[in-house]
C-alpha cells in the first residue's frame, strides 16, 4: 500500500445550471473581497475525499483507494464576475493522525466534511469530525459545508437524503449530496464552500461595523474615555 505525503497540484442538466447560478448571485453580494480561500476536506477513510477533490480539480476519478495523509491543490476559478484562488487541503481520516488534524483546521477557513451513502458509519463520524474543527477554532461562526458521496451506489445507500439534509440543518451547515465517479455537484460543492465563507466574511464585517457604530453612539462611554485620556 503507498501512501501519498505533501503533493502539490495546479492544474448536466438544467437543475444543476440553476444551482449554480443561485449559488454565483449568493457569493457576489459579498462586497469586501479576497480572492485566496483555504478549504479543509475532511471525513472517514475510504469516503472519496480525495476521488472528490481531483475529480474537482482535474476532472479526473480515481478508480483506486490510495490512503491519504495529506495533499494540497490549488485551482483558481470564476464564481459569478468574481475570480478566486482556491488552496484545498486533502486529509487522512484515520484516527492515528488526530494530532496532525489539529494543524490542518488551524490553517484552513472553510471545511468540506465528507461521508459515503454507502456507510452509516462514515456519516456518524461527521459529528466527530465538526466538533473536532469546533474544539480547535474555539468558535461557533465557522463555514462548514457537508457533502454526501457516492451517490450513484443507488442500490447501496444507507443513509437517505432526508437524513443527511436533517442533520446538516440541525448543525448548522450547508449540505448536498455528489458523486465523484459522475461528476454530480462537484463543482457546485465548493462553489458553495467558497460563499460559505465570504458570507461569514461579510456577517463579520458587518458586526464589527455595527459595534463601532454602537461604540461611537455611547455618549456616557465616550466621556468617560475623554476623561480617562485626561487622568
Amino acid at each position: 500500500m503507498s501512501i501519498k505525503i505533501s503533493s502539490n497540484k495546479n492544474n448536466n442538466n438544467n437543475n444543476k445550471n440553476k444551482n449554480k447560478n443561485i449559488i454565483k448571485k449568493n457569493c457576489n453580494n459579498n462586497n469586501n473581497f479576497n480572492n485566496v480561500v483555504r478549504l479543509c476536506v475532511m471525513g472517514d477513510g475510504g469516503v472519496g475525499k480525495t476521488a472528490v477533490t481531483t475529480q474537482f480539480v482535474s476532472n479526473h476519478f480515481v478508480h483506486y483507494y490510495d490512503p491519504t495523509i495529506e495533499d494540497s491543490y490549488r485551482k483558481q476559478i470564476s464564481v459569478g464576475d468574481k475570480s478566486y484562488i482556491l488552496d484545498i487541503l486533502d486529509t487522512a481520516g484515520q484516527d492515528e493522525l488526530t494530532a496532525m488534524r489539529d494543524q490542518w483546521i488551524r490553517s484552513c477557513e472553510g471545511f468540506v466534511l465528507v461521508y459515503s451513502i454507502t456507510s452509516r458509519s462514515s456519516f456518524d463520524q461527521v459529528l466527530h469530525f465538526r466538533e473536532q474543527i469546533y474544539r480547535v477554532l474555539d468558535r461557533d461562526d465557522i463555514p462548514i459545508m457537508m457533502i454526501g458521496n457516492k451517490s450513484d451506489l443507488i442500490n447501496e445507500r444507507q443513509v437517505s437524503y432526508q437524513e443527511g439534509k436533517e442533520l446538516s440543518q440541525n448543525l448548522g451547515m450547508s449540505y448536498m449530496e455528489v458523486s465523484a465517479k459522475s461528476r454530480s455537484n462537484i463543482d457546485e460543492v465548493f462553489y458553495e464552500a467558497i460563499c460559505c465563507v465570504k458570507r461569514k466574511e461579510e456577517l463579520y464585517r458587518i458586526k464589527s461595523k455595527d459595534v463601532k457604530i454602537l461604540k461611537s453612539k455611547n455618549p456616557l462611554k465616550n466621556k468617560l474615555n475623554q476623561i480617562c485620556k485626561v487622568m
